[in-house]
């Protein structure tokens, strides 16, 4: 059973543990302690813990944004290729509907993240940029709801 939760301070020491596994930094650009303190005080921005079976699998940021939209900037899962992700997606997707009548979800990607493209492509979510950034391709990401 899954369950999102608005994120602990208590939470950041394992994110940043997460953060770290060899095949989630590659794609990801990690967070220092300080950086997820800061974050996780701002007003539009929006931590929620991941629970599989009552433990704490991974985490989501979220950033609200103007005219009903949010930016998906992170999803971090401590275990892979168990579904977790893209349940833990389809339920954000929910929480935004819900909590924020949110009408688009938009995120960036690393081209070289074949993994996280598949699954936000089998979840709705489409292509609508590219961009590059420290040498790398970005593809940026959209679903209206």
């Amino acid at each position: 059973m899954l369950k999102l939760i608005p994120s602990l301070a208590e939470h950041i020491d394992a994110f940043i543990e997460m953060e770290q596994y060899n095949d989630t930094a590659q794609f990801i650009l990690p967070y220092t302690k300080a950086q997820h303190q800061t974050e996780m005080h701002k007003q539009d921005v929006i931590y929620l813990s991941i629970l599989s079976h009552k433990v704490l699998s991974g985490f989501i940021i979220l950033a609200r944004q103007a005219n009903r939209e949010v930016e998906f900037r992170r999803i971090v899962v401590d275990s892979k290729f168990r579904g977790i992700g893209q349940q833990a997606i389809v339920q954000m997707e929910q929480y935004c509907m819900t909590q924020f009548d949110t009408q688009r979800i938009w995120l960036d990607v690393f081209e070289s993240n074949q993994r996280g493209l598949h699954i936000y492509n089998k979840l709705g979510y489409k292509q609508f940029k590219t961009a590059p950034h420290q040498g790398q391709s970005l593809i940026l990401m959209e679903k209206y709801l």
